[in-house]
């Protein structure tokens, strides 16, 4: 019998790391079923015994995996914490954050795995959104009331301005990167895009200052 992933508690050794790492590299470019214990084992440098001894079961690897993901994107959006600038110096690298990570090789494959595994995986969609895109509109939305407060925005609700500016930095790029249209952005390409964002969203809730 296969053992649930959350029946399981994964053994950490000499070699964990370097298993999760060679396993992140597999799943990210071949998605579930397309990775197999034999190519993780390879990329890793290990045998598939020593694979099996950290991880029983295929579906415990990914969830490990997915894990690691959902923390690369919790440190992304804890660094949008620390921006208390004005709004037209904060807004653009906030933008520039979140089209990078949306473009990136990382961004990309965290996009089609929680879509392709939505049904095997029903808690694997919800951790990444509560890990990362959850956690940069909670840092967008206190930096919004920071700015309402100082004069600076004017915004009633800071959650749907949180959410909105996300979306206006996914113009143009996110639907050709899903539809996988083009791959590759230059920097001109983002910066495009940043720039528009931030000025639709400063014409709704800037502040004209005399």
């Amino acid at each position: 019998m296969v053992a649930t992933p959350e029946a399981v508690t994964v053994k950490r050794g000499r070699k964990f790391d370097q298993v999760l790492e060679g396993a992140r590299k597999v799943f990210l470019r071949d998605g579930f079923d397309g990775a197999s214990v034999d190519d993780i084992a390879a990329e890793a440098g290990v045998s598939k015994a020593t694979l099996y001894s950290y991880f029983p079961d295929k579906r415990i690897l990914f969830i490990e995996v997915a894990k690691g993901e959902c923390h690369r994107q919790q440190q992304e959006a804890e660094a949008l914490a620390n921006l208390t600038a004005p709004p037209e110096c904060v807004l653009p690298e906030a933008a520039r954050r979140i089209i990078d990570f949306s473009v990136s090789e990382i961004g990309r494959a965290v996009f089609r795995i929680c879509i392709a595994e939505a049904e095997r995986f029903p808690e694997l969609g919800r951790q990444f959104y509560e890990s990362g895109p959850a956690r940069v509109r909670e840092r967008l939305a206190a930096y919004f009331n920071g700015a309402v407060a100082r004069g600076e925005l004017a915004i009633e609700d800071v959650y749907l301005a949180a959410d909105q500016f996300a979306e206006l930095c996914k113009a143009d790029i996110f639907t050709l990167v899903s539809f996988g249209i083009k791959r590759d952005f230059t920097r001109a390409d983002r910066e495009r895009v940043a720039k528009g964002a931030v000025e639709m969203f400063l014409a709704r809730y800037g502040v004209k200052r005399p």
